[in-house]
């Protein structure tokens, strides 16, 4: 998992037209709450997911935090120049607390690393299954379960919830942001499963059936590294790894790889 693809992470070009960021990395959020939940109720035959709080408001678990810290050690040890210079992150406390415990770690110096949350970056809804396991939609919603059958999950908007594509359409302003902004610049998003792979999806110019091919090969892991380069004259961004853990087991935190907190929705 996570092998390095194409790019040298230290490859900066000197075209001051480009109009992408010099790295661009793509982060999940550590182990949360909401996991550890979604893992009880799945092991317990349960129909309904034990979360209290707003799907927004689902902090890391002790795990995740532990996650972070090692994904901010990682960042910190590389040479000064090719750490995150900007960080920007989903508005959900899950993200918003990997986000600050890696730039805590990763500033050694006296550098202020601000994080940017943007609400495009957020969680996929899931609208009347947030918070059910696939036994609760089958059980309580069994149409629903066959329409998603038959849409595919790329497609399949729950009702008061989101696609896949709906995620994408929100991603495609975040990436002409970085572009507008940040070109240049040394950029670590920090976001959700569903994020990651359908950023995934636009940089790569994908189809429906090469991402979907990908997302059965496995979760995306918790504080696993996508990343992305730039090699002299490219006009586009290559992907250097994907997945990537290396960073937690160099620290002895353990690899999670749980869904999202649906799951079954996902």
């Amino acid at each position: 998992m996570g092998a390095r693809v194409g790019v040298d992470a230290g490859t900066r070009t000197g075209n001051a037209k480009q109009r992408w960021p010099t790295t661009l990395w793509i982060v999940r959020h550590g182990e949360s709450s909401g996991n550890v939940a979604r893992d009880a109720a799945h092991a317990a035959g349960l129909a309904d997911i034990a979360i209290d709080t707003r799907d927004v408001d689902v902090p890391l678990s002790g795990l995740g935090e532990r996650q972070a810290e090692a994904l901010g050690r990682w960042f910190a040890d590389l040479p000064k120049l090719e750490r995150p210079s900007v960080v920007l992150s989903s508005p959900y406390m899950r993200a918003q607390q990997t986000a600050e415990i890696i730039t805590r770690v990763t500033c050694t110096d006296d550098r202020v690393l601000k994080i940017a949350h943007d609400e495009r970056l957020r969680e996929k809804e899931f609208g009347i299954l947030d918070r059910l396991t696939r036994t609760g939609i089958e059980q309580r919603y069994p149409d629903e379960a066959n329409r998603r059958a038959l849409v595919g999950k790329f497609y399949y908007r729950p009702p008061a919830g989101e696609s896949w594509a709906d995620v994408v359409l929100r991603l495609r302003s975040v990436l002409d942001s970085v572009s507008l902004h940040y070109a240049g610049e040394r950029v670590l998003i920090v976001a959700h499963q569903v994020v990651v792979l359908c950023l995934r999806y636009l940089l790569e110019s994908m189809d429906e059936k090469t991402i979907l091919a990908i997302d059965r090969e496995g979760d995306v892991a918790n504080c696993s590294v996508t990343e992305y380069g730039l090699l002299d004259g490219d006009e586009a961004m290559q992907l250097a790894r994907y997945n990537y853990v290396a960073p937690l087991k160099r620290e002895g935190a353990p690899v999670t790889e749980e869904p999202d907190d649906n799951g079954a929705a996902r």
